[in-house]
């Protein structure tokens, strides 16, 4: 008797939390996503085991744009000459609201959803990142607001974009370029994380660029004289960007890959290839550091009496905030609360945090008050950031996977995996169909939303960094 008075009152407690209450179509999102659950959990667990990377996602897209087929959304593949990029939509007029959906792993780190490090196929691609339930998620609070459009109770548009190549290249910036945002009033996001808010932070803008240097090749004993080294230009540039570091500010961030220094130790190397990033929280400090970055390599190559080329890949903008957006989905989370867990998701949660070196403290769910937004934050960047600049943008982070996990890991593959990640996919869905319903129930809000965006924005002028066209099959 005390534990259904206890069941009781709990439920009675989500449905009310500071004063709010479930309204009967936000009790139907739930049942919509709670229907669909089994199979977005399937299709999460498809697009984990296939684990695509950048622009090769051929079949995670096309499991999703079939499952919105399938329930009566309108699909356009291929949109912006990106094979795996589609768009799903439902309803007719305005407001036009978009839901943002994910798909492509990280290479080499394969893992088991198993809290011991242990690949699934050595060497391949993994989630690390939880883009599997991002997509999935995604979906279905798009799948949940066209059923209520079907029901006849909110009008509008609803317009899901399968966004592929998050990892490398940010396809959404082509997909912008495209106009795939024109038409939209207000854009939905979510990110897998370790905790759940209402993100109202930024992230870093970042500009991507391939060096390549060619010089003569020649007999490495025999004859180096002969020879004119492209593996020294390599060396001395990315001397001078480490010794660069010191004078840049503490905000911002380069990083550079090395793909090709040379093939053989008896031959003065003739080509060398190295990727360079450079980060920000604010683009218009982020592109003289790049500037900087650039004339180093030509001095470099000078150095070393050798040519060199400078391609663009593609540049991101840092997320614009959207705070007005962020106070709509911070009621929804109050409304949901946190998400609870079974013993043996916590003791799983607990050793992905003994293997990796954390505090063995479990997942945290809780749901805290808004945060204020830091001026300038740390962390990673994302072409979300692009979108943000063209049409407000509500974003959200969703508990995938135990308190501190390292990202970008194995660890992150095996919770994306396995129920902790499958809450963590459904709770975002119906954080994100709540939202979404809001700004089709209230035009004011939609209005709010706008209005800070225009002044966030300011007078800026967005201008994609990218040259040419999507960068397809250059994995």
């Amino acid at each position: 008797m005390k534990k259904a008075i206890l069941t009781s009152f709990l439920f009675v407690f989500c449905l009310s939390v500071s004063g709010q209450k479930l309204t009967n179509n936000k009790k139907a999102l739930i049942a919509s996503v709670e229907k669909h659950k089994s199979e977005l959990i399937k299709i999460s667990d498809s697009i984990w085991a296939l684990a695509e990377t950048a622009f090769e996602e051929t079949g995670s897209a096309e499991i999703l744009a079939n499952y919105a087929e399938l329930n009566g959304l309108t699909v356009t593949r291929g949109v912006a000459d990106i094979p795996t990029a589609f768009t799903a939509t439902f309803g007719s007029g305005s407001p036009v609201i978009s839901v943002l959906g994910e798909f492509d792993a990280l290479p080499g780190i394969s893992q088991k959803a198993s809290p011991v490090k242990e690949a699934l196929n050595e060497g391949a691609a993994g989630h690390g990142c939880g883009h599997n339930l991002f997509g999935a998620a995604s979906l279905g609070a798009a799948i949940a607001i066209k059923e209520l459009m079907e029901a006849g109770k909110i009008k509008g548009t609803v317009k899901f974009l399968g966004t592929p190549a998050e990892e490398k290249y940010f396809a959404k910036v082509w997909m912008v370029k495209a106009g795939l945002w024109d038409d939209v009033d207000v854009n939905v996001s979510w990110h897998p994380s370790s905790g759940i808010e209402a993100d109202v932070q930024s992230g870093l803008s970042l500009i991507d660029f391939i060096v390549e240097f060619h010089g003569q090749a020649a007999h490495a004993s025999g004859d180096p004289w002969n020879g004119r080294s492209a593996s020294d230009a390599l060396e001395l540039y990315t001397t001078g960007i480490n010794y660069y570091r010191e004078h840049i500010l503490p905000t911002s961030r380069i990083h550079y890959h090395i793909q090709d220094g040379g093939q053989v130790v008896n031959v003065v190397p003739d080509y060398a290839k190295l990727w360079v990033r450079v980060r920000d929280p604010k683009r218009n400090i982020m592109l003289p550091t790049y500037e900087r970055v650039k004339e180093m390599a030509e001095g470099a190559a000078i150095m070393a009496d050798v040519d060199y080329k400078i391609s663009l890949v593609s540049g991101i903008y840092e997320t614009l905030v959207n705070r007005a957006g962020g106070e709509i989905m911070q009621n929804n989370l109050e409304l949901l609360g946190p998400i609870s867990y079974t013993e043996e998701e916590t003791a799983f949660g607990k050793a992905i945090q003994k293997a990796t070196g954390k505090p063995e403290v479990g997942m945290d769910s809780k749901i805290y008050p808004l945060k204020e937004t830091e001026k300038n934050p740390g962390g990673g960047s994302t072409d979300v950031g692009d979108v943000s600049w063209n049409v407000p943008n509500i974003n959200l982070g969703v508990t995938v996977a135990p308190k501190d996990t390292p990202w970008h890991s194995w660890a992150v593959v095996a919770c994306g995996g396995m129920s902790i990640g499958h809450k963590g996919l459904v709770y975002a869905s119906k954080a994100m169909s709540m939202t979404m319903l809001d700004l089709f129930e209230n035009p004011k809000m939609v209005q709010k939303v706008k209005e800070e965006f225009k002044t966030r924005k300011g007078d800026v002028v967005y201008e994609p960094m990218t040259e040419g066209p999507p960068p397809i099959n250059q994995n």
